[in-house]
């Protein structure tokens, strides 16, 4: 964070002082709201959960360096105590942003959040210092961490923004306010949530009515690909870029294809020129992925060549996402079990599909959360797909949702054992143990809640014994 003493800090918050001895005292190190993350020259927020509280680490956390405590209450030690902890963070993330000469770049989804932004960052840090979002932190707490988590040097700042109602981006916005806004698509994630999807493009495009206008230096990025994304430029009085496979698109891709390896390579077009990309990373759906980072980047400057140097280069960032290994008997893992929808489960299948060519195929698949009403229907779509691209087999793992992915199997056409439900990770590991055979493909993918990722890492190298029980 930009170096702030805690007479600043109290009043940027409107906070009190207690215990200070000293309140030109400046915070130098990071803003943290894990004790175990602090370090000399720190800002502890103490969080009251509902089963830790952090005021109860204040005393640890000062004498392992931390300046003071974000506190609810008087702790005992150095504290600027405020009436909400949650808002003063965003009190205090806000007026660092105002402060940095960084420009905000934000952006949101339904789906390829996470691995947008960590392409977006690895392009920009070609041309200058970039923070960005960590894994998925893209919340009310998550986002002002990382905001404050820049320092003078940074140039930009690319911030991922997730919503689960209304209101929720517009909230953050006004937190970290971006001068760039990219919408990557609407998809049915949280749909039971949200309650349809026009609803959750309501939502989505909060994002771009929060950019500045254009002659102001706001410009909103939209996949012209997804009609509903599309359809936001009517929303915003900032600049529009559009990009996708489109023939209409400013930055598109044309000649898309997948390598063997399931790697996408294709022309990337920009209105200052073209180059060629191929990716590391693995699936064709990294390819609007990839055209989105490229927008952002043009739009700050970045030629054509460089920007398809950069995306050749990038890597993920984020685990347990499309995370590749492979063993030595030459079984590879595909550990996708970070999280799940239908738009991301059959990204995921045809990416098995296209590493797999010549080789078997396994989709061990559970729960996709948060769909309502829709939950059955796409579950057995999900089921239906692996069959229709030659998966192998199909391996469900836990409740209902996952009966249904067996059942959508069986009806489309599978038989005998293509296709089968099993209770848990446990059973499904004991499965493929006893049936996996050297040169096999195994993607493993559900919602977070699953915790599916046990089973990947209980078939990487080394891996014995039983699945830990969370």
């Amino acid at each position: 964070m930009i170096a702030l003493s805690l007479a600043e800090i109290a009043a940027v918050v409107g906070g009190q002082t207690y215990d200070i001895p000293d309140p030109s005292v400046q915070v130098t190190g990071q803003v943290v709201r894990d004790s175990r993350e602090v370090e000399p020259g720190s800002l502890f927020v103490a969080f009251a959960g509902e089963h830790v509280d952090g005021h109860d680490f204040a005393a640890a956390v000062v004498e392992a360096g931390a300046v003071a405590v974000l506190a609810s209450r008087p702790v005992g030690v150095p504290a600027v105590v405020v009436d909400d902890v949650q808002r003063a963070l965003g009190a205090l993330a806000r007026h660092v942003v105002q402060r940095l000469g960084a420009t905000l770049v934000a952006l949101t989804g339904s789906a390829g959040k996470t691995s947008t932004k960590d392409l977006i960052a690895q392009v920009l840090r070609h041309k200058a210092p970039t923070v960005f979002t960590p894994g998925s932190l893209n919340n009310e707490i998550g986002l002002p961490l990382t905001a404050l988590s820049a320092t003078e040097e940074t140039r930009f700042l690319v911030l991922e923004m997730g919503a689960r109602g209304i209101g929720h981006i517009r909230y953050l916005t006004e937190l970290t306010p971006p001068r760039i806004g990219l919408v990557i698509n609407v998809g049915t994630a949280h749909i039971g949530e949200f309650g349809g999807r026009e609803q959750i493009a309501q939502a989505k495009g909060e994002l771009v009515e929060a950019l500045p206008s254009e002659a102001d230096g706001g410009t909103a990025i939209l996949n012209a690909d997804d009609p509903l994304v599309r359809a936001m430029a009517t929303r915003t009085k900032a600049k529009v870029i559009f990009f996708g496979e489109s023939g209409e698109a400013d930055v598109r891709a044309e000649n898309v294809r997948l390598t063997d390896r399931g790697q996408p390579a294709f022309r990337l077009h920009t209105p200052s020129g073209a180059s060629d990309v191929t990716m590391r990373l693995y699936g064709e759906h990294h390819v609007s992925n990839a055209l989105a980072a490229a927008a952002v980047a043009h739009e700050l400057g970045m030629s054509a060549d460089e920007i398809a140097t950069a995306l050749s280069e990038a890597g993920s960032l984020s685990r347990w996402r499309m995370e590749v290994t492979e063993r030595p008997d030459g079984v590879t893992i595909v550990n996708d079990a970070y999280n799940a929808n239908p738009e991301s489960m059959r990204a995921a299948l045809r990416a098995l599909a296209a590493m797999g060519r010549g080789r078997r195929t396994w989709a061990v698949l559970g729960k996709m959360a948060e769909l309502g009403d829709e939950a059955l229907a796409e579950h057995d779509a999900v089921g239906r797909l692996a069959v229709r691209l030659n998966v192998g087999k199909l391996v469900a793992v836990g409740g209902r949702e996952a009966s249904w992915l067996q059942l959508g199997a069986y009806n489309e056409g599978s038989w005998g054992e293509e296709s089968v439900h099993v209770s848990d990770a446990q059973a499904a590991v004991d499965l493929l143990r006893s049936e996996l055979r050297p040169g096999d493909v195994v993607l493993v993918k559900a919602s977070r809640s699953v915790g599916l990722e046990r089973v990947a890492q209980a078939l990487l190298p080394g891996a014995e014994g039983e699945v830990a029980v969370r």
